[in-house]
């Protein structure tokens, strides 16, 4: 819920949060369009999936945030691939993380928002 109020900060509606990889891999799947941006703690995905493999290989995604993780030796990237995989050893990300993250995945994210960032008071 922090992840997703931090996104709403900077203008960011549609998110659709998960509970467990299970439901994360559903969505990707099934989805009708590509997922934007997808951002996960590695932990969903500790021992059963290797979460870089896995969005570098899906055309569902087209970026994708990987938090609470240590980066890895990075592995080889196809030619065709498009998708970019950032990885984030912090246990959350906040504010000044996602909106570095948007701003370089969405550039007509509001001027605003990069220029001047006032933490929002979260509560609970």
């Amino acid at each position: 819920m922090k992840v997703e109020r931090l996104f709403n900060h900077l203008g960011y509606y549609r998110v659709a949060p998960v509970q467990n990889l299970e439901e994360l891999l559903t969505l990707v799947e099934y989805g009708c369009e590509p997922f934007d941006l997808v951002v996960i703690n590695a932990s969903l995905a500790a021992g059963t999936l290797d979460l870089h493999v896995f969005f570098l290989d899906n055309c569902q995604v087209c970026h994708a945030l990987i938090f609470n993780d240590q980066p890895a030796q990075p592995a080889p990237i196809p030619f065709c691939v498009k998708q970019t995989i950032h990885v984030s050893p912090q246990a959350l990300p906040d504010l000044v993380c996602i909106q570095h993250l948007m701003s370089s995945i969405d550039p007509s994210m509001p001027t605003r928002h990069r220029l001047s960032v006032q933490y929002p008071q979260i509560v609970g």
